[in-house]
């Protein structure tokens, strides 16, 4: 799909000053001038996105939501952080114009960036592409692309103070904990056993590397007419941290339910047919690029990475019962709290270590 095709007008709870905004950038944004028009992207659940244009030049505006927000959520500070430092590196990124933590101007923080133009596929078995052939192309691509974020030197970059080095599992299992029973609406059996699990069972394996946090394809951009990853997006969860939670992430679509009938596991497909590789070539894949033998507690890593993703949409569930989600959808995404709970629950459950 085209990110043209996913512009609308701007929701009526994410609306800002328009004036002082124009006013701000007139002084802070090189080359900014003429008259300013802003629409909303439709897509994202998490901080709100606009196209911003004017009589000669387009950007993306991505900003905090409005309403009280939970302990270190929407950190559009550190998505800032990350894409400048990642300019000059291979792995593709916008380029980044200007960070504003100034409240007074529109309400929360924001930055403005390089408007770019490819495909976002929507579907995770990228069912738009051309053919089986293209398909293969881009996971291949993606799969690399992910590789060259581990790779990279976070002391060279500049990002020491951007994560914690080590103990990077158990951090976060106790800040996914935390977020999830803060916006706690329902009982839910399998998530209060998954989350006693995870607490038993982190791995001793503690390397740090640059972490995406919410590395998969809906997150990238692929060139317009080419099989290659011409942009990552949506940095919000990046830190330091462990490899690997990156990958299960980016793994889940191989285990995950169809969540209310809306496809979302790769296994959904003929992935042979649809030139998708199985799990286990898109981890030997991974595996040959970073120079790694083996990936220890998969079961582990898997099914954190769905309880983490279970926790978000909760808290994409409570914005909307608030009505500050930045979708629309957001009040029906509380039964996908339960569904992904179930499935990690059902993982872990024919581990080798089973909680009693």
């Amino acid at each position: 799909m085209s990110a043209a095709q996913e512009i609308v007008e701007i929701r009526e709870a994410h609306r800002i000053d328009e004036a002082a905004l124009a006013e701000y950038l007139s002084h802070e944004l090189e080359g900014f001038s003429g008259e300013m028009r802003l629409r909303q992207f439709a897509y994202g659940q998490s901080n709100p996105t606009f196209l911003l244009s004017t009589s000669d030049k387009e950007y993306v505006l991505r900003k905090k939501p409005p309403g009280k927000l939970l302990p270190s959520a929407h950190a559009v500070e550190r998505e800032y952080r990350i894409i400048k430092a990642l300019q000059n590196t291979d792995v593709p990124v916008p380029r980044t114009y200007l960070l504003c933590e100034d409240d007074s101007i529109i309400g929360t923080a924001f930055y403005v960036m390089e408007r770019m133009r490819g495909r976002v596929f929507r579907d995770p078995t990228a069912s738009e592409a051309s053919d089986a052939s293209e398909r293969s192309a881009i996971f291949d691509a993606m799969n690399d692309t992910l590789a060259k974020i581990h790779l990279l030197d976070w002391k060279a970059l500049g990002l020491k103070g951007f994560g914690k080095p080590g103990n990077y599992m158990a951090r976060q299992v106790s800040r996914w904990t935390k977020q999830y029973q803060a916006s706690k609406t329902d009982e839910i059996e399998s998530m209060d056993k998954l989350i006693r699990w995870l607490n038993d069972n982190i791995p001793s394996d503690d390397r740090t590397t640059i972490v995406h946090g919410d590395f998969r394809l809906e997150n990238t951009m692929v060139h317009p007419a080419e099989p290659r990853i011409i942009a990552v997006f949506d940095w919000e969860l990046s830190t330091l941290g462990h490899p690997l939670a990156d990958l299960a992430y980016n793994c889940m679509g191989y285990h995950l339910p169809d969540l209310l009938n809306k496809p979302m596991a790769l296994s959904s497909v003929n992935p042979k047919a649809h030139g998708i590789p199985t799990e286990e070539e898109y981890l030997a894949a991974y595996c040959r690029r970073t120079g790694r033998s083996d990936i220890p507690c998969w079961d582990f890593f898997i099914a954190f990475s769905i309880f983490r993703l279970a926790a978000i949409i909760q808290g994409v569930y409570k914005r909307g019962l608030d009505g500050i989600a930045s979708s629309e959808n957001a009040k029906t995404y509380g039964a996908f709290v339960k569904q992904l709970s179930d499935a990690a629950w059902e993982i872990v459950s024919k581990s080798k270590k089973i909680l009693k």
